[in-house]
C-alpha cells in the first residue's frame, strides 16, 4: 500500500493506513500487513527500517517529520501493527494466513540475497538493509521491499535492470507465488536494446 503516491491517501502515514483498513478489507491483507510490520519491528533496528521505508516510498518519507507522523522506524511499525490490531479486533473468526499468503521464501534466501547483491544501482546502505531483512526477517519480505526500491532508483533514462535481471526477478516472484502484477511493476525499469 505504500508506493510512490501513498501520500494521496492521507496527510500522515497513519491516515494512509486507515484509508486502506476499511470494513470491507480482506482479513488476509490486514494480517499480512501486520506480519510484515512485526517482522521488521522484531528483527531490524529503527535505522534499517527507516532506510527501507525511504528506499521504497515517494516522496521519501523522512523520519521525525511531524507532517507525516513519523518519529522512528520502530515507532512507525508499532503504529502500523496497532492499527491492524484495532481493525482485526472488530472482526470475528479471522483465519490465520495459509498457503501462498504464509509463504516466507526461506528456501530462496540465497537467490534473494544474490539479487540484492546484483542491485548495484541501489545505495550500499539500502542493499545492506535489504540483505539483513532477507536473513533476519524473511526472504519474501526482503524481495518485496527490493521491488519497491527499484522504481525509486530510476533516474531519467538511466534504467537499472538488465533483461536477465528482470527474468530472474520474475522467476523468484513465481517461486514465491506472486500474482502476475507484482514483479511486473518494475518491468518499465528494464534497459531497452
Amino acid at each position: 500500500m505504500f508506493h510512490y503516491d501513498w501520500t494521496h491517501n492521507g496527510d500522515t502515514g497513519a491516515e494512509a493506513v486507515r484509508y486502506h483498513l476499511v470494513p470491507e478489507s480482506d482479513p488476509a491483507e490486514v494480517l499480512s500487513l501486520r506480519r510484515d510490520a512485526r517482522l521488521l519491528l522484531e528483527h531490524l533496528d529503527s535505522d534499517m527500517i527507516e532506510t527501507l521505508w525511504q528506499a521504497g516510498t515517494y516522496p521519501a518519507g523522512g523520519f521525525s517529520d511531524p507532517r507525516r507522523g513519523f518519529t522512528t522506524g520502530a515507532e512507525w511499525m508499532e503504529t502500523i501493527t496497532g492499527l491492524c490490531d484495532v481493525w482485526l479486533a472488530g472482526k470475528q473468526n479471522v483465519s490465520p494466513l495459509t498457503g501462498a499468503d504464509a509463504e516466507d521464501g526461506a528456501q530462496l534466501v540465497d537467490a534473494v540475497l544474490a539479487e540484492i547483491d546484483q542491485a548495484r544501482f541501489l545505495p550500499d546502505r539500502v542493499r545492506q538493509a535489504l540483505a539483513e531483512c532477507a536473513r533476519r526477517c524473511t526472504p519474501d519480505l526482503a524481495f518485496r521491499l527490493l521491488l519497491r526500491a527499484i522504481p525509486q532508483s530510476v533516474r531519467g533514462f538511466d534504467l537499472p535492470l538488465t533483461p536477465e535481471q528482470y527474468a530472474r526477478l520474475e522467476e523468484l516472484g513465481s517461486a514465491l507465488y506472486y500474482g502476475e502484477f507484482v514483479v511486473n511493476d518494475v518491468k518499465f525499469a528494464v534497459e531497452q536494446d
